[in-house]
Order: C-alpha cells, then structure tokens, then sequence
C-alpha cells in the first residue's frame, strides 16, 4: 500500500546549497591573529560538521517498527518503548520522512509522514500492547519494505525494529516460518531497494528471547543488532540509531571529496617580463573540495629555474569548499644571456614547481566513519610559466664588429710590416756582361719601380722582413725583365749588402747610406 506524501527534497547533492556559507560562518569566521595561532585552533566537533553540511536539510526516511504483541507488557517494556522513542524522533528533522507502524499480528500503520512534530507522531501509538496479539515480524518487514519503496524515497533510509520475542505468525500469514520463498522475495526486494538508496537496519532485541530481532539482518544486509543489557538502555540506543543515519548522511553527501585537494596553477596569460630583474603575475590555488574545508600549510613555490626566484604565497592557507585563491606573486630574477650576450628579446618557459602539506580539519572527528583521504601534497595542474626579458648587452655587437675591425687591422699592418717593409738603402744595377755603366736606385717607400736608364728593362722591388739571430732584418724581393715582357720576368732575393744576378744584370743591395754612382748622378737618370 502506497501512502501520499509531501514532495521530496532535492537530492543531497543539490539540497546542500549554503552548506559552505554556513561553514564559513560556523568554522573560519575569525581569522587567526597569527598563523602560530592558527595551527592550534581546536578542529570542530562532529555536530559542527554535520551543521555546517546541514544535515537537517538532507532528507533520510525513517520506518519504525514497533511489537505490540502480548509480551511488550512484561517488565515494562512497552511503557519505556513509548517515553524513550519520543526523544528518538526529536532527534530527526522535518525534513525527514517517518513511518510508524506497529505490528503483533498483523502490520498497522500509525503515522506516515514529516517528522517534525514528535508529539503527534507519538500520539498515534495505542496506549497498550494488544494482549492476544502474536509476533509476524515477516509481515512487519513486507510493510516496511514496501513504504520505502514509493517513488518519493529518499536516498537515505533506515528501517528501527523493536520486538521482544521471536516470529510467532498467526495461521493463515504469508511467512509461516522464519525461512522459505516468502523470505528469499524479502532478501530480493531490500536488495533491489538497496541499489538506489542507502539502506541500513537497526534490530533492538528487548528480551532474552527477542531472537526475531535478527530476521532483520536477514533481510537487509546492512543491519547493526544493538543489545541493551536492560530496557532502560533503549534510549542510548535509539539516539545511536539516530547518530549511524546522520553518518550515512555524511558519507553520502561526502562521496565527492574523497580524495578531492588542491590544485596549483599559474593562471597569467602573459609572459612575465624580467628584464628590470623582477617581475608580478598571478597564481591561483582551488580546493577541489565541494563541501569539505581545505589547509595548506608550510606553503613554498619555485619555477625550476635556478636564477630565478618566485615569492608572494602566505606560508598558511585554508580554502573553502570549491574557493579559489589568486595570489600576485613577484618573480625575481634575470634570464641568462648565453654564451654570446647579444642584444635580443629571449623567450623561455619555465616549470611551477609547490610544495606544502594539504589537510582538512573534518578529517579526524570524521574518522573512522568517513575518510576523506585528502591528497597531502598540492597537485599542479598548469605548470607552464612563460618567461620574457631583453637580455645580453647593447655594446656586444658594435663591440664585436669593432673588436673585428681592430683586429683585422693589427693583422693587415702585421702582415704590411713584415711583407711590405718601408725600405732604405740602395740598389746598384749594372749589366755583368758589356758595358760597365750602372744605375744607381735610392730604395724608399714600400715598392719601388724600376727602369733603369742604362741596364734598359723593367722590374719591381719590394721587401721582406725576417727574424735572425742578429736581429730583423730586409730581404729585396726582385722581379726583372730585360725587354719588359713577362715571359722573359725572373725574380731573386737580395740581402742586405750583397748582390744577386737577375737576367744577365747584378743588382747589389746597399742597405746603408747611399753612395754616389761612378758618373756622379744618381741612380736612374741620365748619364
């Protein structure tokens, strides 16, 4: 039998909307005056947790199952069952959906609806066990099953069986025993249920003999049998049923930030420009977190290049859940020029290395329950850092083309030195056979012409300079021809202050002073 019901709240993960404004406001809204301070702030309790996820606004379906067969009335029972079970259902939220239903020989439906008013809902139970009543818990489990089985169930659901005795049906009920068919169609329906919701059992036994609290189990896989030594312990046991629902809440509502931490990325589109030896750009931290608070702390940062540093990150940080954090951070610095430190615009990518512990401060009063597993260390997702500056120096090239000229000059003036010597001295030339007149050349500059007016011919004479023992020295370089025409040119070397046969015509090199010729004219003119 379906029952009407209010329309369900959004599922969990949407119903938790201002959930992390309230844990703002709950958990960080005081800044610490120091980070020393801030490391030893006490974590928040698990009440604060599950307030600040707003559990009271995530939706969970309640069904009790309540014997009010004979035996309820031995010891008590029935009367503690009723004072104790009003401070379980305070305990819910109204946005909870509860579902009361005794049971002895057959299922009543009690109460199905919100469970914000306690006291109605409480209301609805007789005032007494029904004495000829039996114990069908097999029924009691068919009815819970199918209330938790409407369209409008929520993700959460637990099923409260209180009962003092075993499953005792009357003649006629579908589940005659404790086994057969009727019972593996139980098993199949809770395990199909269990596929799309959280599903979990509570079975409170309260009597020696309450042995069909654990057909429960049975059939819902997920059952805790909690075992009051006496009646009186009900209420500690209820309000521990309550406590497993909110956890189930939480690890429900917390599945998407197992695992989740933060994420380190350089987040400026442009190159940063170095070339002052600094430079500021922009880095950003994101808690992947969607619900939980995020710390990093010892926070450091570099970008894998030696020669430059980066700085501007607080040592501390604790981000809120999905919060996103851009930092100005300076970059100090030069990029290096190379081995040629020429004038230039160099481009570079560098690597955003972070370092820095991640925890959150849920993680302990979570556990055991709920285990974050927060990734310690920072993980960067865009760790390209592009660089820009003008380095090498503006006088490299012109000093370079200078040094260049400079240096081609001291060698072209080398090379005139020593094969292009300024000469001195003169050159005798006279004919070895004939006539015996003979000219007379003052050698000066570096090349000297020759034609002689009384040899006749044409030549050429310039110098070399050599290294001896005794010092530098001039060498005559001579080329001679007797008619002027190449193919007779020949070419000797002549020695200071000695002589040497070109082409039938003596050429005697006077490296001293020059003398007057036999004439008494000088070398080269008229006789």
């Amino acid at each position: 039998m379906k029952h009407p019901t209010p329309p369900r709240a959004p599922r969990i993960a949407r119903a938790a909307r201002g959930g992390a404004a309230l844990l703002t406001a709950v958990l960080l809204a005081a800044p610490p005056a120091t980070a020393r301070a801030a490391t030893t702030d006490p974590a928040p309790s698990r009440a604060e947790i599950h307030q600040a996820l707003g559990l009271d606004d995530q939706p969970a379906d309640y069904v009790v199952l309540v014997d009010t067969s004979g035996s309820m009335n031995q010891d008590g029972r029935y009367d503690t069952v009723r004072s104790t079970l009003g401070s379980f259902l305070n305990g819910m939220s109204p946005k909870d959906h509860v579902a009361l239903l005794t049971f002895d020989s057959r299922p009543q439906p009690r109460y199905i609806g919100s469970a914000g008013d306690s006291a109605a809902i409480m209301s609805k139970l007789p005032a007494a066990p029904d004495p000829a009543g039996d114990t069908d818990i097999g029924e009691a489990l068919d009815a819970a099953l199918t209330e938790l089985e409407r369209d409008q169930a929520s993700p959460v659901a637990s099923v409260v069986l209180l009962t003092d005795g075993e499953h005792h049906p009357v003649g006629g009920s579908r589940y005659p025993d404790a086994t057969g068919p009727a019972w593996t169609a139980l098993r199949g329906r809770a395990q199909a249920l269990g596929g799309r919701t959280e599903l979990a059992g509570y079975a409170l036994p309260l009597g020696n003999g309450a042995t069909g609290a654990d057909l429960l189990g049975d059939v819902v896989k997920s059952t805790t049998v909690l075992r009051p030594d006496s009646i009186q312990d009900l209420g500690s046991y209820l309000a521990r049923a309550g406590e497993r629902t909110r956890i189930r809440k939480a690890q429900l509502l917390l599945a998407g930030d197992v695992g989740k931490g933060v994420t380190a990325e350089w987040s400026d589109t442009g190159r940063a420009d170095l070339t002052s030896g600094s430079a500021t750009a922009k880095l950003t931290l994101r808690s992947t977190s969607p619900h939980a608070p995020l710390t990093v702390t010892g926070v450091s940062a570099s970008i894998g290049n030696p020669s430059v540093a980066l700085d501007g990150l607080p040592e501390r940080l604790t981000l809120r859940p999905g919060e996103s954090r851009t930092f100005d951070v300076r970059l100090r610095g030069r990029l290096s020029a190379g081995p040629l430190p020429v004038r230039r615009v160099k481009e570079a990518d560098a690597t955003l290395k972070l370092s820095g512990r991640v925890t959150s401060a849920w993680e302990q009063p979570l556990a055991p329950d709920v285990r974050l597993n927060v990734p310690q260390q920072v993980r960067v997702t865009r760790a390209v850092v592009p660089l820009r500056a003008t380095v090498g120096s503006a006088a490299f090239l012109p000093g370079v083309v200078v040094g260049g000229a400079l240096l081609l000059l001291a060698g072209w003036l080398w090379w005139l030195r020593t094969h292009r010597p300024r000469l001195r001295g003169e050159l005798l030339m006279k004919r070895v056979y004939g006539d015996a007149f003979t000219d007379r050349v003052e050698l000066t500059g570096r090349t000297v012409r020759l034609r002689p007016p009384s040899v006749g011919g044409r030549g050429r004479v310039r110098g070399r300079r050599r290294s001896t023992d005794t010092g530098p020295r001039i060498d005559l370089l001579i080329r001679y021809t007797p008619d002027g025409s190449s193919a007779r040119e020949s070419s000797a070397t002549c020695l200071p202050d000695r002589d040497v046969v070109v082409n039938g015509v003596s050429f005697t090199y006077l490296s001293g002073r020059a003398a007057p010729g036999p004439s008494g004219t000088p070398a080269g003119g008229p006789r």
